[in-house]
């Protein structure tokens, strides 16, 4: 009689920061830690978010929030999200903290399992300073895939970098004269650098409503 063998459960292995996965592995992985709130695969490599504290992430992320989710509601065919995956490419699965994308026509679709699949048109990362791979990695990710504007808050630096991509390449759009950066893909998307910068959320608030009262804004879906 052949004895019976002891087997054990099949198990999933959680995700680690610096494992290097395929795409797929990095979702099955993923998939099996429901409890896991934030983690990217940025050049096949896994990173792991650490805890949030709120003044270097939290009150940033929703001043961020409330700014793009006003543009959102008085813009048509505009789609924002927070935190949201982002399938990139097959070794680039980013989890960006906040997103604004053509809906119709643009570069990014919704898949029929409810990611983003495709570069959105512009994305918006909260770091601590230069030294974050926001600034790094992340950067070459979003170049070679296309995103048209990436925004950077370096907290800790109390400084903001607002990129558009220009020929393949990231140049770093200025603030005007009256201290207000204007994107040059979605028309009336205006930004007070320094109001954002010292926390005046209803100045942020106000040049934004200037932007949208443009004729640029207002000719948009004509």
């Amino acid at each position: 009689m052949t004895p019976e063998i002891a087997t054990k459960p099949l198990t999933i292995p959680p995700l680690e920061s610096g494992d290097k996965l395929t795409r797929a592995e990095f979702e099955r992985r993923y998939h099996a830690m429901p409890y896991l709130k934030k983690a990217e695969l940025i050049e096949g490599v896994v990173y792991l978010a650490s805890p949030l504290r709120i003044k270097s992430h939290g009150e940033p992320h929703a001043f961020i929030m409330t700014w793009l989710g006003v543009y959102k509601a008085q813009t048509s065919n505009v789609g924002f999200a927070d935190n949201s995956t982002v399938r990139l490419d097959a070794d680039n699965e980013p989890q960006p903290d906040a997103l604004l994308r053509i809906e119709n026509g643009g570069r990014s679709r919704i898949t029929e399992d409810d990611y983003v699949e495709g570069a959105p048109e512009l994305i918006v990362e909260i770091a601590a300073s230069t030294a974050s791979y926001d600034l790094y990695e992340k950067l070459k990710v979003y170049r070679r895939n296309q995103v048209q504007e990436y925004l950077v808050w370096r907290v800790y630096d109390n400084a903001f970098d607002w990129f558009k991509l220009q020929e393949g390449e990231y140049i770093q759009l200025e603030a005007d004269t009256h201290g207000v950066i204007r994107s040059q893909v979605f028309p009336g998307l205006w930004l007070d650098k320094s109001a954002l910068l010292s926390g005046n959320l209803a100045q942020v608030l106000e040049v934004l409503q200037q932007g949208l009262t443009t004729v640029e804004h207002q000719n948009i879906g004509s």
